[in-house]
């Protein structure tokens, strides 16, 4: 029987894909976000396309403060902005 490949969603198109295809944004315990490029880091998470469009709907519409429970300052959108369009996703 062949292994069933976990789906979510994204935080900005809303469209359902493989686990695989999208990046995690994590919450740590400490209350910290950032990207989790290879989706095992600690924390609650929440999923993106692998393209700045979907982060940038996502932190517009507030989707992305909603799914982590956790207010993101002005500095942390223009980060993880810069990670993902420069990172190694």
């Amino acid at each position: 029987m062949p292994k069933t490949i976990p789906l979510r969603q994204c935080l900005g198109c809303r469209e359902q894909k493989p686990k695989n295809e999208l990046i995690r944004v994590v919450r740590s315990p400490e209350g910290e976000v950032s990207l989790d490029f290879r989706g095992k880091a600690p924390g609650r998470g929440a999923y993106l396309c692998r393209n700045s469009a979907c982060l940038k709907k996502a932190l517009k519409s507030r989707a992305l403060e909603r799914a982590l429970n956790v207010p993101i300052p002005e500095e942390i959108h223009s980060r993880l902005l810069a990670e993902m369009e420069g990172g190694d996703g």
